[in-house]
C-alpha cells in the first residue's frame, strides 16, 4: 500500500467526484475545500498517476488535464478527444463516424491516426448555449 497524505487524499477525491470529467491543475487548486499548494498538487497527480488512478491528457500548447481513472486503465483507447476552446473541457468521442474517417485516412492515404493524441478543437454544446462562442 502506498504512503497517502491529507493533500493526495483531497486530490483523488475531488477527482473522483467529477465523474470522468477532465480537469486542469488550476481548476482542482481552485476547488479543494482547503488551500494546497500547485506544486504539492502535482507531485499529488504523478504519484495518483503512477498508481493508475489518475490520467493525464496533454495537448500541444494546451496545460496539461487530469482525469480519474476510474476502471483503473492508464489512458484512453480508440477514440477521438473534442477540446472546447472556451471552458477547457476535453470530450471522449466514441463514433463510429470517426472510424469510418480512421479507416478511411489509412487506406487511401496511408497515414495512421493516433486516437490518444488526436483532437478537434472547437466549442462545446454547453458554451455554445451559454452564448460563449468566441
Amino acid at each position: 500500500m502506498a504512503y497517502e497524505t491529507r493533500q493526495g487524499r483531497l486530490v483523488q477525491e475531488y477527482l473522483e467526484s467529477l465523474g470522468g470529467r477532465h480537469v486542469s491543475v488550476q481548476e482542482i487548486a481552485e476547488n479543494l475545500p482547503e488551500k494546497v499548494g500547485i506544486s504539492t498538487i502535482y507531485r499529488q497527480l504523478e504519484k495518483l498517476e503512477a498508481r493508475g488512478l489518475v490520467r493525464k491528457y496533454i495537448n500541444d500548447g494546451e496545460p496539461a488535464c487530469y482525469q480519474y481513472a476510474e476502471d483503473g486503465t492508464p489512458g484512453c483507447h480508440g477514440h477521438l478527444h473534442l477540446k472546447c476552446g472556451e471552458c477547457g473541457r476535453l470530450i471522449h468521442l466514441e463514433c463510429e463516424e470517426f472510424d469510418r474517417l480512421a479507416e478511411h485516412l489509412f487506406r487511401e492515404h496511408g497515414f495512421r491516426t493516433d486516437p490518444l493524441r488526436t483532437s478537434i478543437f472547437g466549442v462545446c454544446r454547453d458554451c455554445l448555449a451559454k452564448g460563449r462562442e468566441a
